[in-house]
């Protein structure tokens, strides 16, 4: 007996000590196991979900789910903006009212498309699903836009009728004559208006029913079928209109849920609705939990935490300029007093994030990678400051992405010997690349075939395969991916895409300029890049920087105006004939290390004035506001 139990403690023991030198052994060689186990294991089970919807042809969409959630939760605050509460049967009973003035008042049909200008409202869901809910697809249209890029947005989804907000109406002055006499009705969300053929929303909306439409108007048999169009700038100069599909939105709205979010989570967003961020993550992500959605209409840094005390926030959406605005107000005593546990967004800058973190509390900043049309998406579920997602071998063989070598200078990737890309080491910057497949699907732009397969790089490392050009540079080191900087005629400032050809062809107008080429440069204490431009000035003119201030301040949104602009004699080209920008953005805006004359936008004085060496270092001190 004494034996037996000596054997057994034995046993025990090797059990035991097996056990703990696996864990040992998981903790030195797989210190992230188990963190990655349990995130894609959530992320698996979501998805398991859409596939089983392609497979049986049972689609459940946003819009269904929004719909169940009002039926389970009719009562819990949806959306609260401006101190007004409405909650789930509140807008699903509005947006009943007008998807019956949409199909029998406007005549809309399933399968019409429709364009949306509205600023951040309740209006703007209740339009959006009212619209949803008779099966039309809707274009979400930056509020920022001028005349010719909004135009420009109604050739490629081809929308035929347009619904405006009622404080945007008198913004579209310039337009709305041509887009009469191009048959497009424009809808407003007023009782009445002084335009004679613009139609008014609100006034047919209390005659109408706040029962449910046929169902069947909403029905879709494929997840790939389009019910959203996102514009975004890209290098082609004009907005370019992203295809979102039910499977786009789907994948979105589980982003919340991903990270841990709940149903009794307070969420705030203060990101424009035009954008996939607060649309598709926010809105998306509210509805798939059954939480509440703060709505603001425009962000504002010194309302922020009083807008999250007073409401009880839990969660909020940001971009990186959004917090390091918050980390530039005045401290109180009041900072970390609030009920705030998470942040989502992306772009937060490393020593703005430990800034954050020491000022307002711990918050788990949870950044997210994906652009609106891409098909390749990373999520930091670690909270590692710094890095924009987290990998894995399970992850890179379900969706397979690679960082290939990129030549910055020639502006295109690096090929080996058979004419197929390189991929980078472990720590070496490449340009992200992800493979289009059936789980991996691109549904590239409306209207454009062409700007579809400009974003397509193909015979990447065989012949016949197709990736999907990000156009951003990334690292990945021990699994954990950073972004560096984007190439091409993209970058990013307040917030914004700045597609540069756009604004170079907006320059191009001033009859004193030949040539002109715009790019962004990196500002300390800044996220992004401000903008900039090199130019030429026409033989025989002079510089007017008074004229210049006038062009770019009719014709372009605040974000995309270059803050610098530097005269050349030559404009350096490569050797493909593209106007070389490497050598100017490494460049900067020194007034002491540049010789050609350099000038910064002024709108005191309303024009553009020389750079000089005291402005640019008030602009190093933060002294001088951009």
């Amino acid at each position: 007996m004494y034996k037996y139990m000596l054997l057994s403690l034995g046993w025990l023991s090797a059990v035991v000590a097996g056990i703990f030198s696996a864990h040992v052994l998981q903790k030195l060689c797989f210190p992230y196991f188990w963190n990655d186990f349990l995130f894609l294991f959530k992320v698996l089970r979501y998805g398991s979900r859409l596939e089983w919807f392609k497979l049986t042809s049972r689609v459940r969409t946003v819009l269904d789910r929004f719909i169940q959630q009002a039926r389970r939760i009719p009562n819990k605050p949806f959306i609260i903006h401006e101190g007004n509460i409405h909650t789930y049967r509140d807008v699903e009973q509005r947006s009943n009212r007008l998807a019956h003035v949409f199909l029998h008042k406007a005549k809309l049909r399933k399968g019409d498309c429709v364009a949306l200008l509205m600023s951040n409202e309740p209006d703007f869901l209740c339009v959006w699903f009212g619209l949803a809910k008779i099966g039309c697809s809707v274009a979400f249209l930056n509020t920022n836009i001028k005349s010719r890029s909004l135009l420009h947005c109604f050739n490629c989804c081809g929308a035929k009728t347009l619904v405006v907000g009622a404080d945007l109406l008198d913004g579209l002055d310039g337009v709305l004559t041509t887009l009469l006499e191009d048959d497009i009705q424009v809808w407003a969300m007023k009782s009445q208006s002084d335009h004679t053929k613009v139609h008014t929303l609100l006034d047919k909306m209390d005659a109408a029913s706040d029962q449910p439409v046929p169902a069947e108007l909403r029905a879709v048999t494929s997840l790939k079928t389009p019910t959203l169009y996102i514009f975004t700038s890209g290098t082609t100069g004009l907005p370019k209109a992203a295809v979102i599909s039910h499977l786009q939105s789907l994948k979105a709205a589980g982003g919340f849920w991903a990270y841990g979010a709940t149903q009794d989570d307070v969420i705030y967003t203060p990101l424009p609705l035009y954008h996939s961020a607060a649309s598709l993550i926010g809105i998306g992500g509210t509805i798939e939990l059954g939480a509440t959605c703060v709505l603001k209409k425009k962000f504002s840094a010194s309302q922020f935490w009083n807008d999250c005390r007073q409401h009880n926030v839990t969660v909020f959406q940001y971009i990186g300029e959004v917090c390091r605005y918050l980390c530039n107000q005045p401290k109180t005593d009041m900072d970390k007093v609030h009920k705030v546990w998470m942040g989502v967004g992306n772009g937060l800058r490393q020593d703005v994030w430990r800034e954050f973190h020491n000022r307002f509390g711990n918050i788990k900043m949870c950044e997210v990678y994906g652009s609106t049309e891409g098909n390749v998406c990373f999520m930091n579920h670690m909270g590692r400051i710094g890095c924009v997602g987290r990998s894995n071998s399970i992850y890179k063989l379900l969706f397979k992405y690679d960082l290939v070598k990129y030549d910055m200078v020639k502006d295109e990737p690096v090929k080996d010997e058979h004419g197929f890309c390189k991929r980078v080491d472990d720590g070496e910057t490449g340009l992200l690349v992800s493979k289009v497949s059936a789980l991996t699907p691109f549904f590239g732009y409306a209207g454009s075939k062409q700007l579809t397969e400009k974003k397509l790089i193909r015979n990447v490392f065989g012949p016949g395969d197709v990736y999907f050009n990000t156009g951003d540079l990334m690292v990945e080191e021990e699994g954990f991916i950073s972004f560096k900087d984007r190439v091409g005629d993209t970058f990013r400032w307040k917030g914004e895409n700045v597609a540069t050809t756009e604004v170079a062809e907006t320059l191009g107008l001033v009859d004193f300029l030949q040539e002109v080429n715009v790019y962004g440069v990196e500002v300390p204490g800044h996220e992004g890049r401000a903008g900039m431009a090199a130019m030429i000035i026409r033989p025989g003119f002079k510089f007017d920087g008074r004229k210049l201030f006038e062009q770019v301040v009719r014709d372009l949104p605040a974000y995309a105006r270059p803050l610098f602009i530097r005269l050349q004699e030559v404009m350096e080209m490569t050797s493909t004939f593209k106007q070389q920008k490497f050598q100017l953005v490494q460049s900067g805006f020194n007034p002491s290390t540049i010789s050609e004359p350099l000038f910064i936008v002024d709108y005191k004085q309303e024009s553009y004035i020389p750079l000089t060496d005291s402005i640019y270092q008030s602009i190093l001190a933060g002294e001088r506001k951009l």
